[in-house]
């Protein structure tokens, strides 16, 4: 069974501060850089297709060297009511969106794009968030205090909002905050096996 210090290293191409966490605490041998790729996806696309989408395109528009190590990138994506919630852009966008995503359920979706070489492979977890209703203050206390206009869905699981209005999570708590390591791990290992 491989262990994470017999892999390969790891290039992490994100600018997200909750996927350097995850990392960094894994145990892997991991590089870790930006990567700044545009966020549209065509609009026939539903679901776990955007976040794969989306995780395909980071990987492909990387153009640093990573030979001998697994390059990965990841989209996470939050759906409601059919309708993808990408970061907003401004406070206005994110009253609108948690006002959209209070006293009900959503779905949250990362996809992940992990090449080694010449192969490469795509999937997506997908995490069930239950929210209890929010006033218009406390979503204004939280826009203010907390600045969520780098996540998706305008939240982070892993704060205040989280803490105080998140009544039930189904599936992966890190797949909310913005990386799904359990599967990470079980497809990388896989990825790997099937490489030799």
């Amino acid at each position: 069974m491989l262990l994470p210090e017999a892999f390969p290293g790891i290039i992490l191409a994100s600018r997200s501060p909750r996927r350097r966490t995850l990392f960094s605490e894994t145990g892997f041998d991991v590089s870790i850089c930006d990567l700044d790729a545009d966020e549209s996806f065509p609009a026939h696309l539903k679901d776990a297709e955007v976040a794969e989408y989306l995780a395909w395109k980071k990987a492909h528009s990387f153009h640093g060297d990573y030979s001998g190590r697994v390059l990965v990138c990841a989209d996470t994506i939050v759906v409601h009511e059919h309708k993808v919630l990408n970061k907003p852009v401004d406070e206005t966008e994110a009253f609108s969106m948690l006002s959209r995503l209070s006293g009900s359920e959503h779905r949250v979706f990362t996809g992940v794009c992990m090449k080694y070489g010449e192969r490469e492979r795509v999937f997506h977890e997908v995490t069930e968030v239950h929210f209890r209703s929010m006033s218009e203050q406390e979503i204004r206390f939280y826009i203010s205090n907390f600045k969520p206009f780098d996540k998706a869905g305008s939240y982070g699981i892993q704060d205040w909002l989280g803490y105080t209005c998140v009544t039930r999570v189904n599936g992966c708590f890190y797949n909310v905050m913005g990386f799904p390591m359990s599967r990470f791990y079980r497809e990388l290992k896989e990825f790997l096996s099937d490489a030799q």
